[in-house]
C-alpha cells in the first residue's frame, strides 16, 4: 500500500445527478399516468358505482302534512334514495314513484293541470291513477304506498 493514499472504499460517497435526458423522460411518464388517471377514474366510477344507502325498503315515513301539501297540489320527496311524488286529489293523497318509465327523467307535479310532467319528453301522467295520458313513456309511474293519519302524510309500508 501506498503512503499518501488515503481512500477507504467503505467511506466514499456516490453523488447521483439526474440529468436532463433523465428528469424529462420522468416528467413525461409522470404526465401520462395522471392523463390517464384522469380519463379513467370518472369511467370506473360510473361502472363500479359507489353502494348506496337504504333506497326506503318499505320502511314508514312522514314526508308532510294535508297542510304541507293541501288538495290540488304535489311534491317531489326523497324516500331514501327513490324521489316519490306526493299529490293530494280530491280522491285522496297517491304517492307514485317520481322516476319516469320512458328514460328515468324526473318527473315534476304541474298544479294548473292536475298532472304529473315528464320534462324530458313531455310524457303526461294521471295524478290519481299514475296512467301514463299521453307522450312516448310504455307504461304507469310504479305506486308507492301512501297512509294519512290524521293531518299526516306517510309513505311507505306500515
Amino acid at each position: 500500500m501506498r503512503e499518501g493514499n488515503t481512500e477507504n472504499p467503505e467511506n466514499t460517497q456516490q453523488v447521483h445527478t439526474m440529468g436532463r435526458r433523465n428528469f424529462l423522460s420522468y416528467l413525461l411518464g409522470f404526465s401520462v399516468f395522471t392523463t390517464l388517471a384522469g380519463v379513467l377514474t370518472p369511467i370506473i366510477a360510473y361502472l363500479i358505482p359507489p353502494p348506496s344507502g337504504s333506497d326506503g325498503g318499505g320502511n314508514r315515513m312522514l314526508v308532510g302534512t294535508t297542510q304541507d301539501i293541501p288538495v290540488g297540489h304535489g311534491e317531489i320527496v326523497s324516500y331514501g334514495s327513490q324521489p316519490v311524488v306526493v299529490t293530494n286529489t280530491p280522491k285522496g293523497v297517491k304517492a307514485f314513484s317520481a322516476i319516469c318509465t320512458h328514460l328515468g327523467c324526473i318527473v315534476m307535479y304541474e298544479q294548473d293541470r292536475q298532472i304529473i310532467k315528464c320534462p324530458c319528453h313531455d310524457g303526461l301522467f294521471n295524478a290519481v291513477t299514475g296512467e301514463v295520458i299521453s307522450g312516448p313513456p310504455p307504461s304507469p309511474l310504479p305506486p308507492i304506498p301512501v297512509a294519512t293519519d290524521g293531518e299526516d302524510i306517510y309513505i311507505g309500508a306500515a
